[in-house]
C-alpha cells in the first residue's frame, strides 16, 4: 500500500473480496486456504490490502462487517454524510478529546479546512455560537460555528430573490426559480413539490410545502442541481443498431498497472477496467513455461500473469457494471499447442457466456447490435479465412502486416533487437480451435480505404496506430468517416509510449473510430475525455455516435464542420458563479503539507472536438481560499459541433512562480449538460 498507514477511514475502502482474488493470493495460493483469506480494495490508486484470519468464522466476521459498514456509507443521503463530516471535523479539531474544542483549536481547524480567515471575524464568529459562555464550543455550539462559516452570501442572494418572505420559498417561488433559472418548462409546477418533498429537512416544511435555506442548499448540491442532466445519466440510447455505430469504451495493454517496460502485470488492472465500463480489454499472449500461456508485454521486463487467470477474472467481473458486450482483443503470440490450450480454457471459463457462432447461424451483412449481444464476450483476433470458409482441420498461416500491434510496439521497444527481423508483412500459424472462436472481430491489415469499400467484410476490423490514424484524418478525413460507417477500427498508442503515456482519443473519435484504446492505468486528460464520454447512457460502455458518424449520405469532415449541410452551432454561456463542493464539503483540498498553507484556485473551461472547437477560457484566480471560492464571471463559447464536443472544468492553484498545481476536473458530453 506504499508508505505504511496504521489506520484508513471505511470510506477509503471500495470493496472486500472473498479468497484468493488478488495478485498475491493467487501467486501463493497452496500457503493459505480461501475461506481464511480476503482483500481490502481501496478506492484510487493505492495498493489493495491483503488480510488472512486465524479462521473461516473470523474471515466471514471481518468480510461481513465490513460489507455492512460499507453499505452504510454508500447510502447515507447528502445531509448525513455531510453531519458524518462535520462530526469528523470535531473529532479532529478536540486535540485534548474533552468534547470540547477552544478558539486556539478552532484557528488550527480553519487552517486544516483550507481557510485563511482575520483573527477578528473568526473570535466574532466562535463567541456568537458560543450560547453557554464558556469560552469553548461543545456539540451543537461547534454545529452553530460550521453553518455560519459554511454560509454562502451568493446562495443565500439568490435564495432571497426568489423568496416572498426573505425567510422561506414557497411551492410558487421555487416553480419561479425551476422556471426562470433553471430553464424548466411545464414540468417546474410539479418538480417544485417534488423538491421540496425529497430536500427540505423539516417535516413542518414538507407539510406546508415550502423550502429552507438548508433545503435550498442540499437541492443546489444534488445529483438533480449538478450541471449534467440527470436523463442523459440513464440508458437513454437505442443500443438496436449495428455495433460499428458505437463509440466502444476501449483499454490498451490491460494487464498493465504501469509502465511497459519493467511495469507490473495484474488482475487487478482487468478489474479495475471492467468496473471503469470498458468494453474491450486488451489480452498480449505469450508461450509460457510448463504448456501455460501468460500475458505480459513481450520481450520487456513487465512481469507474467497466466492467461487462466485473467480469463477467470474477466468472466467474474464483465458484467458487474454493464450488461452490454465485453470484447477480447488478443494479441496472440503463441505456438500452436498453446493456442489450443488458450481455447480450451476461454471454452472452459466462459461457458455460454463465450460467443462461437453467429447470432442466427449466418454469414451476417452487418454487425449485430449491443442489444443482440448481452451477456456475451467476443474475440477480436487473426482467423483462418472469412465466416463463409468451408471447414479447415489443419493449421493455417495468416498474414501479419506492419499495422500488427504487438509487432509495431517491438520494433519501438529498446529491446527489439531481441525480435528477429521480419519483412514488411509476415505469416504467423493459427490454430483451428482458436480461430474458431473469432467471429464477429477478424483482424485484417489495412489496404486502403478505396479497397476497404469494395473488398472488405462486416466483421473484419483494422487496427491503426496513432500516427496512421492522424495521417488518415488529415489527408482524408471524409474517407475515415465513410469507412467508419460500414466497419470497425482500433486506434492504438505508439509503441514509443513505454512509460504508458496517452495520446487525446477527441481526434479520433472526430472521425468515428469505434475502440480508441487508451492506457487506463495511466492518469491525464486522455483519460478524463474518456471517463467523460462514457460518463452517459448509464456507463454502460457503449456511446451511439452522433448522426453525422453514421450517416452514409453525409459527408461529414471534422476539418471542416461548416461544410456540413445542416451545420449549426451553439452558444456556451457559462456564469461562472461557480459553486464548489466536495463529497462531504465544499471546500478544496489542500496540496501542501506546510502548516498554515492555503491554495489560490482558479477555473479553467476546456471545450474539445473539432478542431474549430478546440479552445479554453480561465477566471481569475483567488487569493488564500480554499474554503469557499466563488467566481462571478462569465465564460463564453460557440461551439461549432456540439454533438462531438466535450467540456472540461479544471481547478487549479494558482502559483506565479512555478507550475500550476492540478486541484480536481470535471468533464461531460456538452449534450449532457443542464441548462440552469
Amino acid at each position: 500500500m506504499g508508505s505504511p498507514q496504521k489506520c484508513f477511514s471505511v470510506g477509503d475502502v471500495e470493496a472486500v473480496r472473498e479468497g484468493h482474488q488478488s495478485e498475491v493470493f493467487l501467486s501463493m495460493a497452496g500457503e493459505f486456504p480461501p475461506e481464511r483469506c480476503f482483500t481490502l480494495v481501496f478506492h484510487g490508486r493505492r495498493g489493495n490490502l491483503d488480510l488472512v484470519a486465524e479462521s473461516a468464522e473470523e474471515a466471514q466476521a471481518w468480510i461481513q462487517g465490513m460489507r455492512i459498514l460499507i453499505d452504510n456509507l454508500e447510502n447515507m443521503d447528502k445531509r448525513e454524510k455531510l453531519d458524518q463530516w462535520v462530526s469528523d471535523l470535531f473529532i479532529k479539531a478536540d486535540k485534548n478529546r474533552d468534547g470540547r474544542i477552544s478558539f486556539k483549536e478552532a484557528r488550527r481547524l480553519l487552517k486544516l479546512m483550507n481557510m485563511d480567515m482575520n483573527e477578528d471575524h473568526a473570535w466574532l464568529l466562535f463567541t456568537r455560537a458560543d450560547k453557554s459562555k464558556t469560552g469553548m464550543l461543545e456539540g451543537d455550539e461547534f454545529i452553530l460555528f460550521y453553518k455560519m462559516l459554511t454560509e454562502r452570501t451568493e446562495i443565500l442572494e439568490l435564495f432571497q430573490d426568489y423568496s416572498s418572505d426573505g425567510e422561506t420559498l414557497s411551492h410558487c417561488d421555487l416553480e419561479e426559480f425551476l422556471r426562470e433559472e433553471q430553464l424548466e418548462g411545464e414540468r417546474s409546477h410539479e418538480h417544485a413539490l417534488e423538491l421540496i418533498e425529497q430536500y427540505e429537512p423539516s417535516d413542518t416544511g414538507k407539510t406546508c410545502h415550502i423550502m429552507s435555506i438548508d433545503g435550498f442548499l442540499m437541492y443546489l448540491t444534488s445529483v438533480e442541481g449538478s450541471i449534467y442532466n440527470t436523463d442523459y445519466k440513464h440508458l437513454y440510447q437505442d443500443m438496436t443498431q449495428p455495433l460499428n455505430h458505437y463509440f466502444i469504451s476501449s483499454s490498451h495493454n490491460t494487464y498493465l498497472l504501469e509502465d511497459q517496460l519493467k511495469g507490473r502485470s495484474s488482475v487487478e488492472a482487468y478489474i479495475q477496467a471492467l468496473k471503469r465500463g470498458c468494453r474491450c480489454l486488451e489480452i498480449d499472449c505469450w508461450d509460457g513455461s510448463n504448456g501455460e500461456p501468460v500475458v505480459y508485454h513481450g520481450h520487456t521486463l513487465t512481469s507474467k500473469i497466466f492467461f487462466k487467470d485473467v480469463v477467470t477474472t474477466v468472466a467474474k467481473y464483465a458484467f458487474k457494471v454493464s450488461e452490454y458486450p465485453v470484447i477480447l482483443s488478443i494479441e496472440n503470440q503463441c505456438s500452436i499447442e498453446q493456442q489450443k490450450v488458450m481455447a480450451q480454457i476461454l471454452k472452459d471459463t466462459f461457458g455460454d457466456m463465450l460467443l462461437k457462432t453467429t447470432i442466427d447461424g449466418k454469414v451476417p451483412h452487418e454487425l449485430p447490435s449491443p442489444e443482440e449481444l448481452k451477456g456475451k464476450i467476443l474475440l477480436k483476433g487473426k482467423k483462418i479465412g472469412g465466416l463463409e470458409c468451408l471447414e479447415v482441420d489443419s493449421p493455417v498461416s495468416v498474414e501479419v502486416s506492419d499495422e500488427d500491434e504487438a509487432a509495431e510496439t517491438l520494433k519501438s521497444s529498446p529491446t527489439a533487437e531481441s525480435w528477429p527481423s521480419e519483412s514488411k508483412k509476415s505469416k504467423q500459424n493459427i490454430s483451428k480451435e482458436f480461430s474458431d472462436l473469432i467471429i464477429y472481430f477478424k483482424k485484417v491489415p489495412f489496404r486502403g480505404f478505396e479497397h476497404a469499400s469494395s473488398h472488405s467484410k462486416p466483421y473484419e476490423i483494422s487496427s491503426f496506430s496513432e500516427s496512421k490514424a492522424r495521417k488518415y484524418i488529415k489527408e482524408a478525413g471524409c474517407d475515415f468517416v465513410q469507412y467508419n460507417t460500414r466497419l470497425l477500427s482500433r486506434v492504438y498508442p505508439s509503441g514509443l509510449r513505454t512509460d504508458s503515456s496517452n495520446f487525446c482519443p477527441q481526434e479520433m473519435w472526430n472521425v468515428g473510430c469505434q475502440t480508441v484504446a487508451l492506457n487506463f492505468q495511466t492518469a491525464g486528460i486522455e483519460m478524463d475525455l474518456n471517463d467523460g464520454l462514457f460518463s452517459q447512457n448509464n456507463r454502460c460502455g457503449y456511446v451511439l455516435k452522433p448522426d453525422i458518424l453514421r450517416n452514409r449520405e453525409r459527408c461529414f469532415n471534422p476539418e471542416r464542420p461548416q461544410d456540413c449541410k445542416d451545420f449549426c452551432p451553439l452558444n456556451l454561456t457559462i456564469q461562472a458563479r461557480i459553486f464548489f463542493f466536495t463529497n462531504f464539503g465544499q471546500q478544496l483540498p489542500k496540496l501542501s503539507k506546510k502548516e498554515g498553507s492555503i491554495v489560490d484556485p482558479f477555473v479553467r473551461v476546456e471545450i474539445y472536438g473539432v478542431p474549430l472547437d478546440q479552445t479554453k477560457q480561465e477566471t481569475k484566480y483567488i487569493e488564500n481560499n480554499g474554503f469557499n471560492p466563488c467566481w462571478s464571471e462569465i465564460l463564453e463559447f460557440v461551439v461549432h459541433t456540439p454533438e462531438l464536443a466535450l467540456v472540461r472544468f479544471v481547478v487549479e492553484d494558482y502559483d506565479k512562480a512555478s507550475k500550476n498545481d492540478f486541484i480536481g476536473q470535471y468533464t461531460l458530453p456538452f449534450s449532457c449538460i443542464q441548462t440552469g
